[in-house]
């Protein structure tokens, strides 16, 4: 007898497992049971399994019998005229969702051409094992898994027209790139999902070659020419929201430029650029500390009633100001209330964003890298006939990745650039890499895709042939503007004394284990004694109880807390963090004793 399992439970024994899972299949088919269901009989453990939860992952296949598939041209011609629907499909039992493991007991053919009698199932179309965004690489069949895999995490992070009304919108931390274009190499879900309303990079002429080194390590090479002409110039946005709050008492914050006698009144500069509502004018040139919205909040701490009546007075300044290393122009200013009704300001900043050495570039196939160096377009290489490329690539980047998908886009581009048609790049069913090698030679290009080049400085003949096309390339969001971040003397926690952490906080940059193992490698272990001193503080220690004394500054006298003041104390340096867990220890009601040694 075999066991039956639904849903992981046990529901009973059957004598010919065999029959059982067909017969269930059939009345599946016929729609007499829900299309909800998959089973499998395993044959080593002897049990049928029964599946109809929520949450598992179905994909539609054709059933096939005898070695044809049961979809009829017919049923095609149905479903373009609007006779049929898919669900109508399902419930003839022309087509099926399988689960994980109903697939277990399946042999599935990519292509009608492909079926045998043994085959029990084929695809509706290959490129519907990928995802949306994977199905976006061109030729994703020619290259490794994990690297279409990146190439679709990389184009959600690409910069392009994320909403057609963001000029309405108030959005935190996007960036619009101003040219956007729809590649020349596309696959057919590029027109399903219409692309061409939210495209997110641009095609340009990329040439496989080492320049001088400052391409190793995935680094690109771009020409300055392609910069001034607008390649891959993006506007990042980014709002500053402030309301007026209300609090006990019937005490408001208020909007307005801060009088003097304000408690944290910055200066008459920072507060140049707001109009008489305290409300910054749109197209004002903003840098790091200017104020953008003025605003003054009651005293935090009310201890007596008497201070409500000067209140007027002891107001302190809540400005929004511009944050440390950021600048732009005021895009737009929206004065409403939220959901309590109070007055709620938002002020949009705008930012242009030029391509600088370090902003992310990537192709659509996992090839990712940041620019190296930008170089004048005299220097650039030049072909034969005087294309000059946009962009250099590494040939490194493409032996041990095995992006083979890269290499054939390039040259698909260049095909499609010279004739002036996009070229069809689905996955498994894009147009062969042979006829498009045919169609290049028939153009007077060599079909392998290089070309003779020359040097930009010398102007002699490069020896190699250099593997030259189109490709479209995007521009990621992650730009060396948003994460530069340097600091010699700044704020500091108030617990530990150390600098505070995070660029948006001024913070400081961490020298860690790791780190220290890299100076003292160089042989440079003294730089230590200079970069472990964020927290140093000098503290007085008593020598006979080893406790940490006591200095009082306004008398300039030192005295043990143990011992009393006719003990011999001494001033060492130690890290303030130090000094804060031997407190914390004394809290404990442990006694950490310092042993001091002599210095001579």
């Amino acid at each position: 007898m075999t066991d039956v399992y639904l849903n992981g439970k046990f529901v009973g024994e059957i004598e010919n497992p065999e029959d059982f899972v067909q017969k269930i299949v059939d009345s599946r088919r016929r729609a007499e049971l829900s299309s909800n269901i998959n089973l499998r009989y395993d044959k080593a453990k002897d049990e049928v399994r029964i599946e109809n939860m929520r949450g598992r992952v179905r994909r539609p296949v054709i059933v096939v019998k005898d070695g044809r598939p049961l979809l009829t041209d017919r049923h095609v011609q149905q479903l373009e005229k609007g006779e049929i629907s898919f669900t109508d499909l399902v419930k003839q039992g022309v087509v099926e969702y399988l689960d994980a493991e109903e697939e277990e007991n399946s042999l599935v053919a990519f292509f009608e051409s492909e079926l045998t009698r043994q085959h029990t199932h084929l695809e509706i179309a290959p490129v519907d094992m990928l995802g949306l965004c994977s199905s976006l690489v061109p030729y994703a069949n020619h290259s490794p898994g994990a690297r279409i895999s990146m190439g679709s995490k990389n184009q959600k992070q690409a910069l392009g027209l994320y909403a057609a009304n963001f000029a309405v919108r108030m959005d935190m931390d996007v960036s619009v790139l101003h040219h956007p274009q729809v590649p020349v190499v596309n696959t057919i879900i590029n027109d399903l999902s219409g692309y061409e309303k939210h495209p997110a990079g641009q095609n340009i002429v990329v040439a496989i070659m080492s320049y001088k080194g400052y391409n190793m390590e995935d680094a690109v090479i771009i020409n300055r020419a392609s910069i001034d002409r607008g390649f891959a110039r993006s506007s990042y946005y980014r709002p500053a929201i402030s309301e007026e709050l209300r609090y006990p008492g019937g005490l408001t914050d208020e909007i307005s430029i801060p009088d003097k006698d304000v408690k944290g009144y910055k200066s008459e500069k920072d507060y140049r650029m707001l109009e008489d509502d305290g409300i910054i004018y749109p197209e004002a040139d903003v840098a790091e500390g200017d104020v953008i919205i003025g605003k003054t909040s009651p005293p935090r701490f009310l201890s007596l009633m008497e201070e409500y009546s000067l209140t007027s007075n002891t107001r302190r300044e809540s400005s929004f100001s511009m944050k440390h290393g950021e600048k732009g122009v005021v895009d737009f200013v929206l004065i409403t209330e939220n959901e309590e009704g109070n007055k709620l300001v938002q002020v949009r900043m705008r930012d242009q964003r030029i391509p600088e050495i370090g902003d992310k570039f990537t192709s659509r196939h996992g090839q990712k890298g940041v620019i190296g160096l930008i170089v004048p377009p005299a220097d650039m290489p030049f072909s034969a006939s005087g294309v000059v490329p946009d962009l250099l690539f590494s040939p490194h980047g493409v032996p041990s990745r095995m992006t083979l998908s890269h290499m054939i886009e390039i040259v698909a581009g260049k095909v499609g650039g010279l004739a002036a048609r996009y070229v069809d790049g689905t996955p498994f069913v894009g147009e062969p890499e042979a006829d498009l090698r045919k169609e290049l030679l028939s153009m007077g290009f060599r079909e392998n895709g290089t070309e003779t080049f020359y040097d930009g400085e010398t102007g002699e003949q490069y020896h190699a042939k250099i593997y030259v096309g189109n490709m479209y390339y995007l521009k990621l969001r992650h730009m060396v503007s948003n994460k530069i971040h340097s600091r010699a003397r700044g704020p500091i926690q108030l617990l530990t004394r150390q600098p505070t952490e995070g660029r948006a906080k001024e913070g400081g940059l961490r020298l860690g284990e790791m780190e220290k193992d890299t100076f003292v490698a160089h042989g440079a272990s003294l730089l230590l004694k200079e970069r472990f001193d964020s927290d140093r503080t000098i503290a007085p220690v008593c020598e006979s109880c080893g406790t940490i004394a006591i200095y009082n500054e306004f008398k300039d006298a030192r005295y043990c807390p143990i011992c009393g003041d006719n003990v011999e104390i001494t001033d060492i340096e130690i890290s303030y963090a130090f000094k804060l867990i031997l407190d914390e220890f004394k809290s404990l009601g442990v006694y950490p004793k310092l042993k001091l040694k002599t210095k001579y």
